[in-house]
Order: structure tokens, then C-alpha cells, then sequence
């Protein structure tokens, strides 16, 4: 049985947290800005906003300087199907496009 959207959107917004302590713990990446964002505005508007943000953000980029874009949003969502039902076909590519062009996947 599918979960409930207001479930999924409640694992995606832990998900994203956890996304946030494990850059500061495994990448002593202090994402800051990223769980003020989350706080603020929850795990899946969040999600949304970076995806259609006209550049990466300072953390994507943070990341990918530590080769650790496993510990992005993008990954995250592309590795994670159950996810998928709360974003876009459009958004999903975006991320999809995004992690290629960073040389994360082929």
C-alpha cells in the first residue's frame, strides 16, 4: 500500500536532515544555510527551491569540492524512488542532469 503523501513528505523532510548531519559529521561540511532552509520552509519546498535555482548552491558545490555529492539533495533523490511521487518528471531531471554534469553519475 502507498504511503500517504503527508508520510512521504514527512520522511523526506528527515531525510533531509539526516542529509545535513552527515555532511557535518562525514564531510565536516557545516551546512548552515541548507538546515535553516529546511527549518524554515520543510524538506520538500527546500528541495524544490535549489532545484530551481538558476545555479548550484554553495553547498552542492562544497560537496562536490569534497567528492561527496552522495550527500546531496540531487543524489538523494535519484537514489531514492519512493521520493520521486513528490517531485516533478521536470525536477527529477533537473537533479538527474545536475548530478551528470558534476561527473557523479553517467
Amino acid at each position: 500500500m502507498p504511503k500517504a503523501p503527508e508520510q512521504l513528505e514527512i520522511e523526506f523532510h528527515e531525510a533531509m536532515l539526516d542529509i545535513y548531519r552527515r555532511a557535518k559529521s562525514e564531510a565536516k561540511y557545516n551546512a548552515q544555510r541548507f538546515l535553516q532552509m529546511v527549518i524554515d520552509h520543510g524538506g520538500v519546498e527546500t528541495a524544490r527551491m535549489l532545484i530551481h535555482a538558476d545555479t548550484v548552491s554553495d553547498g552542492y558545490t562544497a560537496l562536490w569540492e569534497r567528492e561527496r555529492l552522495d550527500l546531496t539533495i540531487e543524489a538523494m533523490i535519484i537514489n531514492s524512488k519512493k521520493f520521486h511521487s513528490l517531485f516533478t518528471e521536470e525536477e527529477i531531471h533537473i537533479r538527474s542532469q545536475r548530478l551528470k554534469d558534476y561527473g557523479y553519475i553517467s
